[in-house]
């Protein structure tokens, strides 16, 4: 199988400075043309299906792929959707405590990007898909993929494509790793 990985295009609120976890965001203009330039990049890529977060600024995002792949099955997914930032979402990051129990865990964001992972692979095991979410949440299926830790995967550029493949005994091989040279 094929696996790629994309992040969403910029928001208002990335621009603000404002943590958004699982509010919707709103694509900024940059946002927009980077997601546009994301679909370029993407045209000529044979995908045979697309998950994206559920969420406005990851949905908004795919859309804009959707454009040049209307035929594959697309399916928004309330899995893919960035850590739950409690109490702290839409609030400035300066200030944030992230040990607060409103904040979704470490573990059980990790745990739902492994639980993820496992089905998309396991349903798709020769398919080409595509994932379009956000950076913690793509952060954290690519640690379960490599086994890593989290703090040793890269902070994803906004738009960036990482690709793996996975063969059919599981093994794991990165063929691109947060790409954003299509925004030059």
């Amino acid at each position: 199988m094929k696996l790629i990985i994309t992040r969403h295009g910029e928001t208002e609120e990335n621009k603000a400075g404002i943590l958004q976890g699982q509010i919707p965001g709103t694509l900024s203009e940059l946002g927009i043309e980077q997601a546009k330039k994301l679909a370029l990049r993407l045209k000529d890529e044979e995908i045979d299906y697309i998950y994206s977060s559920d969420l406005a600024r990851a949905a908004d995002t795919a859309q804009e792929i959707v454009k040049y792949h209307p035929e594959v099955p697309f399916e928004l997914t309330k899995e893919l959707r960035e850590r739950d930032l409690g109490k702290f979402a839409g609030k400035q990051k300066s200030g944030c405590g992230f040990d607060d129990p409103s904040i979704e865990s470490i573990v059980d964001i990790r745990n739902r990007a492994s639980q993820f992972i496992k089905k998309v692979i396991a349903q798709h095991p020769n398919d080409t898909v595509l994932l379009v979410g956000h950076a913690g949440m793509n952060r954290n299926i690519i640690a379960v993929l490599e086994e890593k830790e989290f703090d040793d995967t890269p902070v994803l550029l906004n738009t960036s494509i990482t690709i793996f493949q996975v063969d059919k005994d599981g093994k794991v091989e990165i063929e691109l790793d947060n790409d954003a040279s299509h925004l030059e």
